[in-house]
């Protein structure tokens, strides 16, 4: 028995709006459920406000210059932003910061040393190297001195004594090999040494 053309044509208006309903439904998963990754800055922009401070803190101790702990807040919290999107990174944290605050800090040294390293060779100036010193300190009269010190030699000793990072460590905060650090820890402490007993020994 054939279908009626009523009949079939009540079919074919069932399917089309079953397509259309189906294609609808489609488009509707498409634009409630995009497939889009969350930017993982927005995790360190929750952080920020609680982070920022001890970023802050941590440089300002270091540099004793508040535009410069502020400029290098700053660069900080940028390299962060590139950091966290790259495949693999931590997910943001104070401690995480810091690491790179400090990291932001050795470049700022680097760059220092650099120009007076330039400065030394116009003026035919060379390093002395000289024996290690230990010896108990007064810790404000330690932090003046070391402001005193020069770029390269600050950050050694604030790198290995301050933050307490092994040797190794520093060596790679400073893009030089372990040997080239040790030796440089010998220069910052002889540097340290002759400013500070001279300071001690003043009236």
């Amino acid at each position: 028995m054939s279908a009626s053309p009523t009949s079939v044509a009540d079919l074919s208006k069932k399917l089309d709006s079953r397509r259309r309903n189906e294609a609808a439904s489609d488009d509707d998963e498409v634009v409630t459920h995009p497939q889009v990754v969350p930017d993982p800055a927005l995790g360190l922009l929750e952080l920020y406000d609680d982070a920022l401070p001890h970023v802050y803190g941590y440089l300002l101790a270091r540099c004793s210059d508040a535009g410069l702990a502020e400029d290098l807040t700053a660069e900080s919290f940028l390299a962060a932003v590139n950091a966290v999107r790259k495949p693999g990174a931590p997910d943001p944290s104070i401690a995480w910061l810091i690491g790179v605050a400090r990291h932001k800090l050795a470049d700022h040294w680097r760059r220092a040393e650099r120009e007076q390293r330039g400065l030394r060779l116009l003026e035919g100036g060379r390093d002395r190297v000289e024996d290690p010193w230990e010896a108990a300190i007064d810790r404000l009269q330690a932090r003046e001195v070391l402001d005193r010190l020069g770029a390269h030699h600050r950050a050694a000793l604030t790198l290995r004594y301050l933050d307490g990072l092994p040797v190794p460590e520093v060596a790679q905060h400073l893009d030089r090999t372990v040997h080239a650090t040790e030796a440089l820890l010998v220069r910052a402490r002889s540097a340290f040494r002759r400013i500070y007993e001279g300071e001690e020994g003043s009236p």
